[in-house]
């Protein structure tokens, strides 16, 4: 499809007019990660692929005001619990991991418009300043303090040589980050320790207690992410992951424990999910791109559409509302679970 027809297709009101009967009985979940402005000392050295410069979070907000009818996380509770019916074409606003910057420059614009949202929160990354080791690898590539050559040199030193030889970018690195990520932590840590001094930045990434309390009273919802951001299939201990999350942040919270968990790298299985059911989650969230079929009540567990700043935006810098749109309005509509 060429971008004049995207254009047109949205600019003529079709596509909103499909989307309306198509979703009338859905609830649309949307995921973001980190969001920075430019001027932001953590934008040179973030994740691309996981960040949204803040200004063009302002302009997704406005489209989702314009085409769906937010729904926060108690809406969504309410029918689950009740019945309740949310409202037509429903749309609940998610952030994963617990970055510093959604409280920074997430929370402001989300009460500028009048959204609420749901916050995924690392119950121990709470109060700490270090990311995970994958956004400090990242951070430190481009940063221009670790190299490729030397990363491959001590994955093949502790055993696991990668073939083919992965390229010295972005791209290659992330071949990189998966290896490591298929590694116990204690040889993963063998593997990083000559690297430790050029993966700290100095600078405080991950939110605060304080800053948890101020996003729960701006309305951001806070949910559980895990305890330490493992993918839930390969934990160690299950149960600290789940039910260990929710005691932890509820203590940070000085409230109930979260009754809402989304799943790090967007991983489960039938145990985990088990699980997490047992451990008290009343809704999952899932990294599934699906909208979510909500006829009677919604699903325990819901499906989420993520956004980053490559899928809102085109080569020229041009904000795209037609592509935001075409990947929302024709996701594929399923029911996860009963």
């Amino acid at each position: 499809m060429t971008d004049l027809v995207k254009r047109a297709l949205y600019r003529s009101g079709l596509l909103g007019l499909y989307h309306r009967v198509r979703n009338r009985r859905a609830l649309t979940v949307v995921m973001f990660h980190r969001v920075l402005t430019e001027q932001d000392p953590r934008w040179a050295s973030c994740d691309p692929d996981y960040t949204l410069e803040a200004g063009l979070l302002d302009r997704c907000l406005a489209f989702f005001a314009r085409h769906y009818n937010p729904v926060s996380m108690d809406d969504v509770l309410a029918a689950r619990r009740d019945g309740r019916p949310l409202p037509d074409r429903a749309l609940l606003v998610t952030f994963d991991d617990g970055w510093a910057d959604n409280h920074d420059h997430a929370l402001p614009r989300l009460r500028a418009a009048g959204m609420p949202a749901l916050l995924f929160t690392v119950a121990d990354a709470v109060d700490r300043d270090e990311a995970f080791f994958q956004e400090r690898l990242v951070a430190a590539f481009r940063l221009g303090r670790v190299r490729m050559p030397a990363l491959l040199a001590a994955l093949a030193e502790a055993g696991h040589p990668l073939a083919p030889v992965p390229a010295d970018s972005l791209d290659g690195l992330r071949a990189v980050i998966a290896a490591l990520e298929a590694l116990s932590p204690e040889r993963r840590a063998v593997v990083l320790a000559p690297f430790a001094a050029a993966m700290d930045d100095g600078t405080r990434q991950m939110v605060t207690g304080d800053e948890l309390r101020a996003l729960a009273a701006g309305g951001v919802a806070i949910g559980a992410h895990g305890k330490t951001h493992v993918p839930m299939p390969r934990a160690a201990d299950l149960d600290a992951e789940l039910a260990g999350a929710r005691t932890i942040l509820g203590r940070h919270l000085a409230a109930p424990p979260p009754a809402t968990l989304s799943f790090p790298h967007g991983r489960y299985d039938d145990t985990v999910l088990a699980r997490a059911r047992a451990s008290g989650y009343e809704l999952a969230f899932t990294s599934d791109p699906v909208i979510n079929a909500s006829d009677d009540q919604p699903s325990w567990l819901l499906g989420r559409i993520g956004f980053d700043q490559s899928g809102v935006v085109d080569r020229h810098g041009r904000f795209r509302p037609d592509w935001i749109a075409l990947d929302l309005f024709r996701a594929p509509i399923e029911r996860l679970a009963v």
